[in-house]
């Protein structure tokens, strides 16, 4: 997905671990952690979501938001429900938000999945503080390379400009952004 001043706000049907719906637009002015997961994604659950709980403890909630977004795209009848997805977080003891992303009426992808242009999961995206998207990557991130791209944006205030102006694919001094 090309990199736009604005992330699209996401298509939830349900929330779990949150008194209320979220949306990026809530969470602008803290840097934003979402993974798109499922909970029969062995690398999901094996790498994705322990680097979220990981993130989430080694930064304060007042410059990072952790989000999980359920994109379940395969096996509907194994994790598409709510009722799936909240015994599997308590199960695994996963305790930020997490919202189920809203299935499309044609089937296929999920309309978050979709709108973002993701390739499977886990997919990491890094939404910085004022709501532009800046890191889109498939697959496991190592948590170094995580740790500084939140770090360096938590770093940065939002600002008008910063919120106006598109960021380039490629690597800067900011963050690290996938083409597509």
């Amino acid at each position: 997905m090309a990199i736009s001043a604005l992330a699209p706000e996401w298509r939830i049907s349900h929330w779990e671990n949150t008194p209320q719906p979220l949306s990026l637009r809530a969470l602008r002015g803290r840097v934003v952690l979402a993974l798109a997961f499922q909970m029969l994604c062995p690398g999901c659950v094996s790498q994705g979501l322990p680097q979220a709980q990981r993130a989430r403890a080694a930064f304060p909630e007042s410059d990072l938001a952790v989000i999980g977004l359920h994109t379940v795209f395969e096996h509907h009848a194994a994790q598409g429900s709510p009722q799936a997805l909240h015994a599997f977080l308590h199960e695994y003891r996963i305790a930020f938000p997490v919202g189920i992303d809203e299935q499309s009426p044609r089937g296929g992808v999920p309309l978050t999945m979709g709108m973002y242009g993701m390739r499977g999961t886990p997919t990491v995206l890094l939404i910085d503080r004022a709501g532009a998207l800046q890191w889109h990557q498939f697959g496991h991130v190592e948590d170094m390379q995580l740790g500084a791209a939140i770090a360096t944006l938590a770093g940065r205030r939002a600002n008008a400009a910063e919120a106006a102006t598109p960021t380039a694919p490629g690597c800067s001094a900011d963050a690290c952004v996938l083409p597509d």
